[in-house]
């Protein structure tokens, strides 16, 4: 009898164990951890020079693949935003988007970190530079106007 018990309470504490982590595999495949981009990434220096004629092309690509979740403004508040945790960054902010060199940029499109995918097969690499100029696009401050007095 005592030997049946044991048997049932570890069989028990089996399938409780098993439970904890098929539940902690779950969580973390929803709740990545920070995006960790390499310092020689960082490094990395856009190969292309800003121009107004990488601009429209780019923004296609990124109205086509990146505003669902980033917006067509770059706000972070694309119609699937909310369905994400973190929720996508707001491309639109100049000090967050100052603090980003080039190559985090580019490094981030190409390998994407959940929930964000990897572009680095759908763009060619020309493409995804033309993307880091696109998005720095979004944060740069218009000229302000001064009025003649």
């Amino acid at each position: 009898m005592a030997g049946a018990i044991r048997k049932k309470a570890a069989a028990l504490l089996f399938v409780a164990l098993l439970l904890i982590a098929a539940g902690s595999a779950v969580y973390a495949f929803f709740h990545p951890g920070p995006w960790i981009v390499p310092e020689e990434a960082k490094q990395v220096a856009n190969p292309l020079k800003p121009s107004q004629a990488n601009l429209p092309l780019a923004r296609s690509w990124y109205l086509d693949k990146c505003a669902e979740c980033h917006g067509e403004s770059g706000k972070g508040d694309g119609p699937q935003a909310r369905m994400y945790d973190p929720f996508p960054a707001d491309l639109t902010d100049p000090r967050r988007m100052h603090s980003i060199s080039d190559g985090e940029l580019f490094y981030k499109i190409s390998e994407g970190h959940r929930p964000m995918p990897s572009f680095k097969k759908r763009f060619t690499e020309e493409q995804r530079w033309q993307l880091v100029l696109f998005l720095r696009s979004l944060a740069a401050t218009p000229p302000t106007v001064s009025k003649a007095r």
